[in-house]
């Protein structure tokens, strides 16, 4: 009953299911210590196993997602996906041959799989796994924006949806739109890779000398400190239109590079960023209108790189014909594995949703590990009766901690277990958070976790249920009477990224219960437990080892606390 799924690409990763139950799922980043590493994700594929404590060849069933042409020149010549993913991480000085290599990628990308793009794959594949063990396996080879769709679908918690996908390009296609009704994924239209949305905000954030595929969320952050423009002065929304469900443009991907390019010589950064926030908004706003109007159906189910944006999300969520908006928390390329064995899980064995009780999917480690890990650094520490007590003691006294506990989660975002944790109402705070140890642009904004019974007094709802979207999947405006305590997770524009905690994780919740008693409301500032750029913390040394590079004095690891001296 075991499905394993696997994504080979950027962020990849594995997942591993039995039943209706999500056993565990990791991304590749998380054990190379690569920032949204590439490749066969053969580490994620053997954490899985160890977690489950099974043998390789236990496993009978395998879904593989995407076998475009691009994407299996680059399983046959890893070599390319390298040196694309170090120049795109500037790890790797760029040359005069590379905006035209750059040309050849994107209209390479944009063609759709065939009969011996599928083969190769699958012989790729093949060689993989039973080099790891596996035999006499069934593989699935499943389609991009369909893995997508099916984790946004059957985590969604709703009976029926509009399921609606939009990324940069996978397997010939920007975006696809489904229903889920009963038990079924059913396809009602494919988005053409031809104009894509995703690369469009692509080439923005690579333009203002950003991190595509990485730095998207700065530039809807910087967004928020340009001057309006009304869309008819708007220069960028000539670029890409929608006609039905199609999105139309005049440019292939290379010319409207080279026209972005143009127009951004005319502008202030935050200004250009404003107007490409505007575009994408208001483009897939028209999208999702016209297909929840095809379909009839008032709630809807997201997933793809382009609903990472959360502003985007929020505007989705308060649109009149919306009822529930959910986004599947791990949105990107990174959560495809999840989707593929998710597909595989209902072909299979019928298994038609899941519960998402939380993301902690990854390792946990004893306080046996915890302890070894410690006698190696050699830092000062004790055993802790009360973590939760202890460590919202420090942080109501201004401290930043780090706070490692349980299963680490799976995707993006810290959601209490791999945490930097400070106090939500002071804006020194976030800017020292920024200098000793996060070190983001001034401009990015932290973020609160809000126990979900606090969420409506702190927080506008708009009619917004927010068991929908309780990870960080969506904006929210912060209301005028709580703008003070929530200072420092508050954008400018007056909105947050929340993340909302019940009883799902009673050491956290206790921490927040705990803040609240001096605060009057349970908020924390929370943001990921890394150095900006590199991976989040998974392992004990992962942990000690930031903690050791950083002026940060605090460190939770399970039940201990370091301390520097």
């Amino acid at each position: 009953m075991y499905v394993l799924g696997i994504w080979d690409g950027h962020d990849a990763g594995a997942a591993l299911l039995k039943g209706d139950e999500i056993v565990f799922a990791i991304n590749e980043e998380r054990l190379s210590r690569r920032k949204l590493e590439v490749g066969f994700p053969s580490l994620s594929i053997k954490a899985c196993l160890d977690y489950g404590g099974i043998q390789a060849s236990t496993v009978k069933e395998i879904a593989l997602s995407t076998s475009d042409p691009a994407k299996t020149l680059t399983r046959l010549a890893p070599g390319l996906k390298e040196e694309y993913y170090l120049i795109r991480r500037r790890k790797k000085r760029p040359r005069r041959s590379d905006p035209f290599k750059k040309g050849f990628k994107y209209r390479f990308t944009e063609l759709a799989p065939n009969i011996l793009t599928r083969q190769l794959t699958r012989l790729y594949a093949d060689k993989q796994l039973r080099a790891g063990g596996f035999t006499d396996f069934y593989l699935f080879l499943l389609d991009h924006h369909l893995c997508h769709a099916e984790a946004a679908a059957r985590l969604s918690g709703f009976e029926r949806c509009l399921v609606l996908t939009l990324d940069g390009v996978g397997d010939g296609l920007s975006g696809s739109m489904w229903q889920f009704k009963g038990d079924r994924v059913n396809l009602l239209k494919q988005i053409s890779s031809t104009v894509s949305l995703g690369i469009f905000f692509e080439h923005v954030t690579n333009l203002m000398n950003m991190r595509e595929l990485e730095d998207e969320g700065k530039v809807m952050a910087l967004a928020n400190y340009a001057y309006p423009i009304d869309d008819h002065d708007n220069p960028l929304m000539k670029l890409i239109a929608v006609c039905g469900l199609e999105l139309v443009s005049p440019y292939n991907s290379t010319r409207m590079y080279r026209e972005l390019k143009k127009i951004l010589w005319q502008y202030p950064s935050e200004q250009f960023a404003y107007m490409a926030q505007r575009v994408l908004e208001k483009r897939a706003l028209t999208l999702t209108r016209n297909a929840l109007a095809l379909t009839g159906d008032r709630n809807i189910a997201l997933a793809g790189g382009v609903f990472s944006n959360i502003k985007l999300n929020m505007k989705i969520a308060q649109l009149p014909e919306t009822d529930h908006v959910f986004v599947f928390p791990h949105m990107g390329d990174g959560g495809l594995a999840i989707g593929a064995a998710m597909r595989v899980n209902h072909e299979r064995f019928g298994i038609d949703r899941y519960p998402l009780k939380d993301l902690s999917l990854g390792p946990r480690f004893s306080d046996a590990h915890i302890a070894a890990s410690l006698k190696r650094w050699r830092f000062s520490y004790a055993g802790l009766i009360d973590a939760s007590a202890r460590a919202a003691e420090l942080v109501l006294d201004g401290e930043i901690i780090l706070w490692f506990q349980g299963r680490m989660e799976i995707g993006p975002r810290a959601l209490g277990n791999r945490s930097i944790l400070a106090r939500p109402d002071r804006k020194e705070i976030k800017d020292r958070l920024n200098l000793v140890l996060k070190k983001r642009v001034w401009y990015q904004p932290f973020c609160p976790s809000i126990l979900i019974g606090d969420a409506d007094a702190l927080l506008y709802l708009d009619g917004q249920d927010i068991r929908d979207n309780r990870f960080m999947t969506m904006a929210f405006r912060v209301r005028e009477g709580y703008q003070k305590l929530m200072e420092g997770v508050t954008n400018i524009d007056g909105t947050c990224r929340p993340h909302f905690v019940g009883d799902e994780n009673p050491l956290y919740r206790d921490l927040l219960l705990n803040v609240k008693k001096e605060l009057g409301r349970g908020v924390i500032l929370n943001t990921s437990f890394n150095i900006h750029g590199e991976p989040v913390a998974c392992t004990p040394d992962d942990a000690l080892d930031m903690f050791s590079r950083t002026r940060v004095k605090y460190l939770f690891l399970g039940n201990f606390l370091v301390k520097k001296d």
